[in-house]
Formats: structure tokens, sequence, C-alpha cells
């Protein structure tokens, strides 16, 4: 099995299990580079998929949350290169798959063809890209496929029909459904008209659906899952280490 089919799997397991997918989403070496892969860890046991976040100066798809903890990162070190160290000291021991998700620039300075071996070596199963076109994706998406790497396709309510149809086929791993049209976090509701968007969404791929952006609570888990496949959880949960509280605790109650 291709890394990349690994994702896919683990939401699809949730599902024979009668469960909602969970993907938590944590900035690497937030909120202390040292606590990092105890926080993996934690997480790992409650997510059925991870999505580490690459720190990056500029996080134009990211609200302030998620920018604060890739600030006070970068200040503290972490690198994308720091990021596989400490993944590859530990691979094997993470039972769940793990997405990175990056900005364009860290991840065409370190090298395509590299990036992908890394992956490979650390445990990285896909990688999320959210400023980067499908258009401009080529040589990213043939390097890390020709290591079994997924790079991972968003949509959002404002994607027309015929993308949406392109965008599903061509992602691996799952699909990414943005469920607002802006940034992450902000702490607004859910859409109203959330659950057609996702419906539609779910129609036209064949993989697993997951649902991101503003998703804080229980209630906002059970909606998603009535829809799509998993729900993605992350400004919430980095508040929670913001706060030097339970990461597991927290996405236990997402349950």
């Amino acid at each position: 099995m291709k890394p990349y089919e690994l994702i896919s799997a683990a939401i699809e397991a949730a599902k024979a299990d009668d469960r909602i997918g969970l993907i938590p989403f944590i900035t690497a070496g937030y909120p202390e580079p040292a606590g990092f892969l105890n926080t993996l860890r934690a997480v790992a046991n409650i997510g059925d998929v991870v999505e580490i976040g690459v720190p990056f100066s500029d996080p134009m798809a990211d609200g302030m949350t998620i920018q604060r903890s890739s600030f006070v990162a970068i200040q503290k070190g972490v690198t994308l290169k720091w990021i596989f160290e400490q993944l590859e000291s530990i691979a094997g021991e993470i039972k769940v798959p793990i997405v990175l998700m990056s900005y364009l620039n860290p991840l065409l300075a370190f090298g395509f063809e590299k990036l992908a071996q890394c992956a490979l070596d650390s445990g990285v199963c896909g990688f999320i890209v959210p400023d980067l076109p499908f258009e401009e994706s080529r040589e990213i998406r043939q390097a890390l496929e020709q290591k079994g790497i997924g790079l991972i396709q968003l949509v959002t309510p404002a994607t027309p029909a015929e993308r949406l149809k392109m965008l599903a086929k061509e992602s691996r791993g799952f699909l990414y459904a943005v469920t607002i049209t802006g940034i992450t976090g902000g702490g607004k509701a859910l859409p109203a008209d959330l659950t057609d968007y996702l419906d539609t969404v779910s129609t036209a791929s064949k993989l697993p659906v997951c649902a991101g952006f503003g998703i804080r609570t229980a209630e906002d888990v059970v909606i998603i899952g009535k829809h799509a496949a998993a729900a993605i959880v992350g400004s919430a949960l980095v508040e929670v280490l913001e706060k030097n509280q339970d990461p597991a605790e927290f996405l236990r109650q997402l349950r």
C-alpha cells in the first residue's frame, strides 16, 4: 500500500467502526520544540490522521491563532529540516498517517526530490499546500508520487462544479473541503448551507472528504460527520496548546 493510500484507509476504517473520522492539526514545535513529540503522540492516540503545520512567516490561509503559533515556532528555531529529523527519530512509533501542511516556499527551498525522500523516511504520507494552485503543482506532484506520497487538494464553497470534479480526481489520500470562504479560526458558526456543500463535494469524490476550518465543538463534529468522512480540527486545538491544557482530553470531548 502506498503511503497516501494509508490516509484513505485510516479514514475509511473510522467509518467502518461507525465513527466520525477526526484529524487534529498541530503546529510543529508549538508551544515548545522540546514538547513536540509528546504532543504528537498525545493527539495521534485520538486522531485517525494527524496534520502537522510547518511554521511559515506569512500563513495567508490561517487566522490569528495559527499565525501566532507559527511565529513562536519560527522564533524558537523550528524548520522543515528539524521537523523531518524529529519525525524520523520516532519513525514507526506513530501508528496513524501523518500529513504535513505547508506553504510552498519552505518546500521549494528544501527541494522537491529531497522533500519526497525525507517524507518517506520519516513516515509522512501526504502534503497539503494551500497556496499552490493545481495548475502549478506538476513538479511537486511528480516528485511526491514517485515515492507514494500524496498531494491533497483543497476545494471551497466557491469552487466551480467542473473544477471540483477535477480536483477530486487528482487529490490523493482525501479531498479537503474548506467549510468557509475565508481563513481558519475566528470562532464563527459553521455556515447554514454547509450540509448541501459537503453533500455536493462528497458526491463528486471517490476519496474520503474531510472538512476543515471553523470546527470547534462536538456538535460541529457531529454535523460534519453526517455529510463528510472526517472533521479537521486546527485553531481550537492550537488554542488548547496555547493555554497549556491537555490536547488529548480536548480531542476526546469532540468524540
